[in-house]
């Protein structure tokens, strides 16, 4: 059975995607921490990071270190925070927000119900840094 991310993947759920490869896509979440909080998520139905092989793993890493580097940038936050938690969608995710204070790492602050029009935005405004990054060549998923 499709996880909600593979679902998102394939589209049979809108989502706002910042990034696209063959391994992965990453796509703002429905439950902020902060604005701009994105979740870079494998193609593949891959339980929990310790059940990933050790190169999509360092992929993951690679991606979430480019949005984290575009976050700060755009949302103007002292440092890139990142969790792999995965009690939510049994679909390994990497959590990746601009954060300016170790009380952004509470997962149980995510809002509920954000502002569409806001969340088009964040991800428009993550989408333009990236580019800004040199990463044009990015796709929607």
């Amino acid at each position: 059975m499709s996880t909600l991310f593979t679902k998102i993947i394939d589209g049979q759920i809108p989502g706002r995607f910042v990034w696209a490869d063959d391994l992965c896509v990453a796509f703002l979440t429905i439950g902020p921490i902060t604005n701009g909080h994105t979740l870079v998520v494998p193609r593949e139905e891959i339980d929990e990071f310790t059940d990933a092989p050790d190169e999509l793993v360092a992929h993951l890493m690679q991606v979430a270190g480019k949005i984290g580097r575009a976050q700060k940038r755009a949302f103007g936050s002292a440092r890139a925070g990142l969790m792999v938690a995965g009690f939510e969608v049994p679909h390994l995710h990497v959590h990746v927000w601009p954060t300016n204070s170790l009380s952004d790492f509470d997962l149980a602050r995510a809002e509920e119900n954000p502002d569409p029009a806001r969340m088009d935005a964040n991800a428009e405004k993550l989408r333009a840094a990236l580019r800004e990054d040199g990463h044009a060549e990015v796709r929607d998923a």
